[in-house]
């Protein structure tokens, strides 16, 4: 079973992530977490249960998308098809700082340890790693360093403000 990061543990992860193959089929009962079209062709269906919601986003779609709905959404989860795709953490940013979005943001996909202090940085809560990764060895990267120098969502004044 795959290990979540979320609060600075590990712990399992209490969503279930529902594949767009699986958006014909009847939705099962708990926490979802939905691609984006199926969000697009069932929102009132989704929003009519009597659970908790997320939907996730793949790198080629911009949060803006569901930006007018974030408000009925418990999680953002952003989808990281390769170490080398970065526009999630560009995501991140826009959910939590222009669009204001105050819940639950996960990574997922291919996240590893080397990247998940920057996606921290950028707003992202939870981390959802793929079963091959060490869950204790990509928390201990979350404190990887004790302060930074630039600002960002996890400190919005830069160094030379604070240290002034």
């Amino acid at each position: 079973m795959p290990k979540l990061i979320k609060e600075n543990q590990v712990t399992e992860d209490d969503w279930l992530l529902v594949s767009a193959d699986e958006a014909n089929n009847p939705l099962p009962e708990g926490k979802l977490i939905v691609p984006l079209e199926l969000w697009n062709e069932r929102q009132s269906v989704l929003l009519a249960r009597d659970h908790e919601l997320g939907v996730w986003l793949d790198s080629n779609q911009a949060p803006e998308l569901i930006g007018d709905r974030l408000s009925e959404l418990a999680l953002v989860a952003i989808n990281f098809p390769a170490f080398t795709d970065g526009r999630g953490y560009s995501y991140a940013q826009v959910l939590r700082g222009r669009l204001n979005f105050a819940g639950e943001l996960r990574a997922f996909g291919d996240v590893g340890k080397d990247q998940m202090f920057f996606m921290k940085r950028c707003g992202f809560d939870s981390y959802l790693l793929p079963d091959e990764k060490d869950p204790i060895a990509a928390l201990q990267a979350l404190s990887s360093f004790s302060d930074t120098y630039q600002s960002a969502q996890d400190q919005p004044i830069p160094a030379f403000r604070r240290n002034g």
